[in-house]
């Protein structure tokens, strides 16, 4: 143990010392070599999911207790209450647990089925993942676009997605508060876009660590403007675009990251009117 601390070590299976690896690579090779294959893709898997979800929710949570940034929340009128975190914190661990626990465990499957390499070698080069990730963003909207309005249909509304929209002023956490069937139909998405570009479990990761963060983002219930990096991304929505789907119930804004698809068949309208309203309201003060 010593050893492998101080980078010394050697394992019988490799071709080259730890000490001759970088950070990066001696983490991997030291997973893939003391874990199985359905460890890493099932557990491993599980807890990158559960780490992410919650430490990218963490800052909304503490931005409630820091005064300087409340103009920046979007519904000032809508402040976070601990019985309303608590409520979301409940059905998130049921999602999490017995709806997205069971899909993980089919990981493994997957990648078996696939051929679906693990190793360090065969890991895919960061500007391929960064394309690929631009690709998976791209299937995972087009779906949720078109799902999400048969979801807003009345008809299947309150059974289904009005779970989700009982948060009017979303927080970090709410991204994934929803209905069980939700959490399986819209996240569909998700795992069609693994289909189409996952060529490593290491990606999958990555795709799953993105999803997150732009999801519990649109969600944090605060707007940044140009201070936030994905809003300098072309054609993102960001959290103004998506909180004014939660706080108006006007059946638009249904992309969940782009929003070129609410501009094509005219379904973001409404938001475009109201943010043209609150900008003549600010100038009408400022004179």
């Amino acid at each position: 143990m010593d050893a492998l601390l101080n980078g010394t070590a050697t394992d019988p299976f490799m071709s080259r010392p730890y000490e001759s690896m970088g950070w990066a690579e001696f983490f991997w090779t030291y997973m893939t070599n003391n874990y199985t294959e359905f460890q890493i893709a099932t557990f491993g898997s599980l807890i990158v999911h559960e780490v992410m979800y919650f430490a990218f929710s963490l800052p909304s949570i503490i931005w409630q207790f820091l005064p300087f940034l409340r103009g920046y929340k979007i519904q000032k009128d809508k402040p976070e209450t601990w019985s309303g975190q608590w409520k979301c914190v409940k059905l998130l661990l049921f999602n999490h647990f017995c709806i997205q626990a069971p899909l993980i465990m089919l990981v493994h499957f997957y990648t078996s089925v696939m051929g679906i390499p693990y190793d360090w070698d065969s890991m895919p080069a960061w500007d391929v993942v960064a394309l690929k990730i631009v690709g998976c963003l791209l299937i995972e909207d087009a779906w949720h676009y078109v799902n999400h309005r048969i979801l807003h249909h009345p008809r299947i509304y309150k059974h289904v997605h009005k779970i989700h929209h009982n948060f009017t002023a979303p927080f970090g956490m709410t991204a994934e508060y929803a209905h069980p069937l939700e959490t399986l139909y819209l996240g569909t998405g998700f795992f069609l876009a693994i289909l189409v570009f996952c060529d490593h479990v290491s990606f999958l990761w990555v795709w799953l660590a993105a999803r997150l963060f732009q999801t519990i983002d649109v969600h944090t219930g605060y707007d940044f403007g140009m201070m936030n990096p994905l809003n300098w991304i072309p054609l993102y929505g960001g959290s103004s675009f998506h909180d004014y789907h939660h706080m108006t119930f006007s059946g638009g804004n249904f992309g969940s990251t782009f929003v070129y698809l609410d501009w094509v068949f005219g379904t973001s309208q409404n938001y475009y009117k109201h943010k043209a309203k609150l900008s003549k309201q600010r100038a009408a003060k400022a004179q």
